[in-house]
């Protein structure tokens, strides 16, 4: 008596998923950016007054009055900021990695220099819950504090001078082996050397203009170009 055989199994392997590029970081990069293009016109708001009440607190901080709502805005956009920069961070590093060779620093430092932007950005902020209920509740409050936390206020989230790690390391990629394109590389150099500059004067918060630039930029390059590793 013959045994039927059986049907041999289906062995045809199923057609491989097509790899999508992932743009969410770049386009992160670009919105961390913008934001701190946006925090450069939002927060001189608050404490733009006569310069001549710089010297006396009480009356500096009386100008301030009724202005707490460009501190909430501050505060929402610096913990926007920070997070898309951090987003940013993990995705540059990893499309550095894949086309730099292995083992090399440039990844981890166009990473880490975004990440201390992003810290920066935390550090400003938080300055911010404070300064808020303080400017509700003037009455109640020390003028020589709130003059301070002002202070801060206008200064720790201007302070991109990490930035200038990252677009140094993506320049030093694009035009020793064309890692990233030229043109992107040429325009981090020179954001590079813009952000350098504002650290050897003492206007350090003015890094916050070419590097927000720098972002804005290296993001949505990364999100529209064509050739990629499928990341």
């Amino acid at each position: 008596m013959s045994v039927p055989t059986s049907a041999a199994p289906d062995v045809t392997a199923p057609d491989a998923p097509t790899t999508r590029r992932r743009r969410g970081w770049a386009l992160a990069g670009a919105l961390g950016g913008l934001t701190g293009l946006v925090l450069f016109q939002v927060n001189p708001a608050l404490t733009d007054v006569d310069q001549a009440l710089y010297a006396d607190n009480a009356r500096y901080v009386a100008a301030l009055a009724g202005r707490e709502a460009y501190v909430w805005v501050f505060q929402a956009l610096t913990a926007l900021g920070a997070g898309c920069l951090a987003v940013f961070a993990a995705g540059l590093r990893r499309r550095l990695a894949a086309r730099e060779p292995a083992g090399g620093l440039l990844p981890d430092v166009a990473a880490g220099g975004l990440l201390l932007v992003a810290a920066m950005l935390l550090v400003g902020g938080g300055v911010s819950t404070e300064l808020y209920w303080d400017l509700r509740h003037l009455a109640e409050t020390d003028a020589d504090t709130v003059a301070a936390l002002a202070t801060g206020y206008g200064t720790f989230a201007w302070v991109w001078a990490g930035a200038a790690l990252s677009a140094g390391a993506l320049a030093v990629a694009g035009l020793r082996r064309r890692s990233v394109n030229r043109p992107l590389a040429v325009f981090s150099l020179v954001m590079a050397l813009l952000i350098v500059a504002t650290q050897a004067v003492p206007l350090q918060y003015l890094a916050l203009l070419p590097a927000a630039l720098w972002a804005t930029v290296a993001g949505l390059t990364f999100a529209v170009e064509r050739r990629g590793l499928g990341n």
